[in-house]
């Protein structure tokens, strides 16, 4: 089992940024694929990030592109999402998740393990 525990999200004003962390806990870290989604109440959970296992690959939507950088330190057993030029259209709840594959997937089904997620709002 692998236990995830996000942290960092909060209020703050549009433009501004904010990192999120993701620690875990239990099985190899660096055996996994890390990603963020985000989902708003009533809808599909959306991707916005994925690492791969040495973080060396990334991947990201148009949505967030160019503002959002998800880093790891598998020492620390930790992914990262920086966060910048934030937008209202942020705002929603940010969950990280871990998949024991080999290849980056944008699906949330593809995902095995999952956190409690953490709250973004941007105010405008």
């Amino acid at each position: 089992q692998l236990q995830l525990v996000e942290s960092g999200g909060g209020l703050v004003q549009a433009e501004d940024s904010l990192r999120l962390s993701c620690a875990a806990s239990g099985r190899a870290f660096g055996n996994y694929i890390m990603a963020w989604f985000r989902q708003a109440p009533g809808k599909e959970r959306e991707f916005v990030a994925a690492i791969s296992r040495s973080g060396t690959g990334t991947a990201y939507p148009d949505s967030v592109k160019g503002r959002f950088t998800s880093s790891r330190e598998n020492a620390k057993n930790t992914v990262y999402l920086q966060m910048n030029s934030l937008k209202p259209e942020d705002t929603t709840r940010y969950y990280c998740a871990a998949d024991d594959d080999t290849f980056i997937s944008y699906s949330p089904t593809d995902y095995g393990y999952w956190g409690q997620g953490t709250q973004v709002i941007v105010s405008s």
